[in-house]
């Protein structure tokens, strides 16, 4: 299809590769030299309410000159006017930070199109005021957990723009999405940041996205990254940013009674960002 055709885009432009913290159990300074060290460009952490750990954070960071992307997410345990509230009030929180993206696991499947819609427009008044991206995610459990959904959301509010994790909506479609290019033509015209993990039809990420069997489900998300990446390069003067987010267990499969990981999961999420600069030719 011509409206999918990468030859409409610019060749090459920059990406910003980001190592996710989720399930680390090494020191922030330990974890941030091992992300330097593996190539990446910044990490991508929950930022710690403990002001020893906030500050042993930042001196990480700076001591191994990386960049910074900070997740935020409703809480959804809370009634709505009071999960709003705590929200905002820690979005404020995190833009003082500077950090380069704000990922936001924003709302709730269990909540109205207009209780949803509150959130992103706080978000988006946040971001407006201060300069620093704030982009909701697409995620199960979230106002964005199905594809038709979230091209509700995209007509009704016309600055919503997205984190691309389409690993969830190939579990939630039981699918890999095809046939789907031209919904997912208006996600991606939307779309400023990616969540780099491989799921398939029955499970938002696959054991080891290296394993030949995998193939077709690691193509097919390629082709989509791809996409996204090109038009973002062809539309913008700044770099894209891509987070690998393979998780630990049990987002990674595990062996019964050991519990013990079925592969690694720093090695899926350099691989992650390895066959992207593949695929796009970067260095």
């Amino acid at each position: 299809m011509i409206l999918f055709a990468t030859t409409l885009y610019p060749q090459k432009g920059e990406i910003l590769f980001f190592q996710t913290n989720w399930g680390n159990t090494l020191s922030w300074d330990a974890f941030c030299e091992r992300a330097k060290t593996s190539g990446f460009d910044g990490i991508d952490v929950w930022l710690p309410n403990e002001v020893e750990s906030q500050q042993q954070l930042k001196a990480a960071l700076k001591k191994h000159d990386l960049k910074l992307n900070l997740m935020h997410g409703t809480d959804n345990s809370l009634p709505f006017e009071e999960s709003l509230e705590a929200y905002t009030k820690k979005l404020h929180v995190l833009v003082s930070w500077k950090p380069v993206v704000i990922n936001s696991q924003t709302g709730s499947d269990f909540f109205s199109m207009e209780q949803n819609t509150a959130f992103i427009k706080a978000a988006n008044a946040i971001s407006k005021e201060t300069g620093i991206p704030i982009y909701h995610e697409t995620h199960r459990g979230r106002f964005s957990y199905t594809l038709p959904i979230t091209l509700d959301y995209l007509k009704k509010i016309s600055d919503l723009r997205l984190t691309a994790d389409i690993s969830h909506w190939m579990v939630v479609h039981e699918s890999l999405l095809e046939g789907r290019d031209a919904m997912l033509s208006e996600v991606i015209a939307k779309t400023d940041h990616i969540h780099a993990r491989v799921g398939h039809a029955e499970s938002p990420q696959v054991n080891d996205p290296k394993a030949p069997e995998w193939k077709r489900a690691v193509d097919r998300h390629l082709d989509i990254w791809e996409k996204v990446i090109r038009k973002f390069w062809a539309e913008n003067d700044r770099p894209m940013t891509v987070t690998s987010e393979f998780g630990p267990p049990y987002y990674m499969p595990a062996l019964p009674y050991t519990q013990l990981p079925v592969s690694d999961q720093w090695e899926a999420n350099v691989y992650m960002m390895d066959i992207i600069k593949q695929r796009l030719g970067i260095d």
